[in-house]
């Protein structure tokens, strides 16, 4: 597989259970402007079948190379970024994963079983992240499990390997000069977005500033029957030039933090 089916796949994948970002796009769109991608972002779990190191693999094969780690404390996240060796035009690459021994005993024990519950030749399949929830199960139970510790995990459950968001970048926009003047627009055309720690995340100082929808509302069948779930969300970002006069192309983890809330449910009714 090359880098442009690639990023295809993980387009196609999001856009299926993610309507809002293909209708953000048009409306761009319709404005004039021309989208491109800021960076993609995955999550997964530090177990050793499925951590960072075996995600990475398909984005080091079409010449992404890792650029930068990234710690989340609160949330017991850890994160790389990539970026294309060859083509700086490409979207960044963005993979979390959950350290898991940093959570409860039970919620361990929970995410290994999901987990075990797969054929050990699934997690060799090298395109394992395009394969979404490859578990056989899906119960309600075991997702409010997670969900009263790990948001990040009950998501992982529910949806699996795909891309959990995708991001404009805003300094390719035309007619938006500022993430305000953008957030403003979107909220002006029915969109809802992400007020966790300010609707704007990071400072120019910071040389990044961020901002996210909610995540859209999934119809997902369980065991148990068919339950309303956060999908996926579209970021917007908005770089600032270093001392030598190039963008920053990495992240601040505290704004990261913030966006990772997109697709809490706790947020939908704020």
């Amino acid at each position: 597989m090359n880098k442009t089916k690639l990023l295809s796949k993980l387009w196609e994948q999001y856009a299926e259970i993610t309507p809002s970002a293909k209708k953000i796009q048009d409306l761009l769109e319709e404005k004039g402007e021309e989208i491109k991608n800021d960076h993609i972002a995955i999550r997964t779990f530090n177990d050793k079948r499925v951590k960072i190191n075996v995600l990475e693999k398909l984005f080091l094969e079409v010449g992404y190379e890792e650029k930068g780690e990234y710690i989340f404390e609160s949330k017991k996240l850890f994160a790389k970024h990539y970026e294309h060796s060859t083509d700086k035009n490409a979207p960044r690459i963005f993979i979390s994963e959950l350290e898991l021994e940093k959570c409860s005993p039970q919620l361990q024990t929970t995410v290994k079983e999901v987990l075990d519950s797969c054929d050990a030749e699934t997690f060799n399949n090298p395109e394992l992240v395009l394969s979404g929830a490859v578990w056989k199960n899906k119960s309600v139970a075991v997702y409010n499990s997670l969900l009263e510790e790990s948001e990040y995990a009950a998501w992982m459950y529910v949806y699996g390997f795909r891309a959990n968001h995708f991001t404009i970048n805003v300094n390719a926009l035309k007619d938006f000069n500022s993430l305000e003047s953008l957030n403003t627009f979107l909220e002006n055309s029915g969109w809802k977005l992400n007020a966790s720690g300010g609707k704007i995340k990071g400072t120019p100082e910071q040389l990044l500033e961020q901002s996210s929808t909610l995540a859209d509302m999934q119809s997902v069948k369980f065991d148990e029957g068919i339950l309303q779930i956060p999908s996926c969300y579209y970021e917007f970002a908005l770089r600032y030039p270093m001392s030598n006069g190039e963008l920053y192309m990495g992240f601040i983890a505290s704004s990261a933090d913030k966006i990772f809330e997109s697709t809490d449910v706790k947020l939908q009714n704020q």
